[in-house]
């Protein structure tokens, strides 16, 4: 097939061609934001799951619909290395700017500029970036030192300028499993503040299966004010779709074991059907598609994640944490008890702790259960097998 028209689309956070299976989450959080934006109470909601179900493209696909509302978003992805209102700062300038535009908010738009302003002034340590702000601090605002105190009263004046807009502001936040639990503790108080004062002030973000304990550690009524829909592999018949419908568009059929021969190699991970519907159109050359096309597509699709997809994140690890890891593959996809894993390598459990904690904290592994250990990749363990020996 021409590669110039190959429909599939695995990049990071691209949207697929056919977003299949995902209806009922994106209508839940549309129901969520239009609550929110008429000053009906409703919980945030935070999408978890492993690498490669679609959280971004979710998180991505709200957010527009959102904005197409006239709900002001603030869109930002946390990074390990920095903190919380590093990264907040330019993203609510943005915001708050906007909000004050509009005829008849100008005024607490305005406030919640000056509460930026002292935000920044006792917060936020940028380097050499500055942020150019139309407005000074007002004393006493958001300008304490304690984080707590000064996001609530951000988010408090921005809430009180979009309710006066007649809209919401909305956080959409991406690998928030990423964030301090600290800052996150600061983020939830924040947030349960706004909910306490009917502002129109929500979060909608997303992040692997660890962000769950974490928010619950960060405060204890963090399960009241959050809901947590998990995301995982699709549904055969929606993975179907998402594999056969884009390629039915352009002429295209599949015979049924070329797609049952990508169901079983996927797992029907959103990520991975991308993955192997691209290559499968660049290896067939007539339609229907076979399964000999798929065969020599899963070779190239296995060689194109262990270089990129795996590789990434196996490179950011130390020789002890990859033998962990390797481990933890011989003993197949999982979860596995931390004990098995131990055993497999020849040690204590209290001597691989620490590696054990390590690699929670990068962001590889999780604990589904207590004394579990698990990938936040799928399909890992074969990657592991096929590039590293035991």
């Amino acid at each position: 097939m021409d590669p110039r028209t190959n429909p599939y689309a695995p990049g990071a956070g691209a949207r697929p061609p056919e977003l299949a299976g995902r209806d009922a989450v994106i209508e839940r959080a549309s129901i969520a934001l239009d609550r929110v934006r008429a000053g009906r109470a409703t919980k945030s909601l935070l999408l978890v799951g492993l690498r490669g179900v679609g959280k971004t493209v979710l998180l991505t696909r709200v957010r527009l619909e959102a904005e197409a509302r006239g709900i002001t978003t603030v869109p930002l992805e946390a990074l390990e290395s920095r903190a919380l209102p590093d990264m907040l700062a330019p993203a609510l300038r943005a915001a708050f700017l906007q909000l004050s535009t509009t005829a008849g908010a100008a005024d607490k738009a305005q406030r919640a500029l000056r509460a930026l302003a002292g935000f920044l002034r006792v917060r936020v340590k940028m380097g050499d970036v500055e942020l150019a702000l139309d407005a000074n601090p007002e004393k006493g605002l958001a300008d304490s030192g304690d984080l707590e105190h000064d996001l609530s009263a951000l988010l408090h004046s921005a809430g009180e300028a979009a309710r006066e807009r007649g809209t919401a502001l909305a956080l959409f936040i991406d690998e928030l499993q990423y964030v301090d639990e600290t800052e996150l503790a600061a983020l939830t108080t924040a947030l349960h503040s706004c909910v306490q004062l009917d502002l129109p002030v929500t979060l909608l973000g997303a992040g692997l299966p660890q962000l769950v304990g974490r928010t619950g550690r960060a405060k204890s009524y963090a399960e009241r004010l959050f809901e947590f829909p998990e995301i995982g592999p699709l549904q055969p018949a929606d993975a179907r779709l998402a594999i056969v419908a884009p390629a039915s568009k352009l002429g295209v059929e599949f015979e049924p074991g070329a797609f049952d021969e990508i169901l079983k190699q996927t797992q029907a991970y959103p990520y991975f059907l991308q993955e192997w519907g691209k290559h499968t159109w660049d290896c067939a050359t007539t339609s229907p598609i076979r399964l000999a096309d798929v065969n020599r597509a899963t070779v190239r699709a296995v060689n194109e994640l262990d270089a990129n997809f795996f590789r990434v994140r196996s490179d950011r690890l130390s020789p002890g944490e990859k033998r962990y890891l390797r481990a933890m593959a011989e003993l197949g996809p999982g979860p596995h008890r931390s004990g098995d894993i131990a055993a497999k390598m020849g040690k204590e459990v209290q001597a691989v702790a620490p590696v054990r904690g390590a690699l929670i904290q990068k962001g590889m592994i999780y604990s589904p259960a207590h004394g579990d250990t698990a990938f936040t990749a799928p399909l890992f363990d074969g990657y592991m097998k096929r590039t590293m020996a035991l």
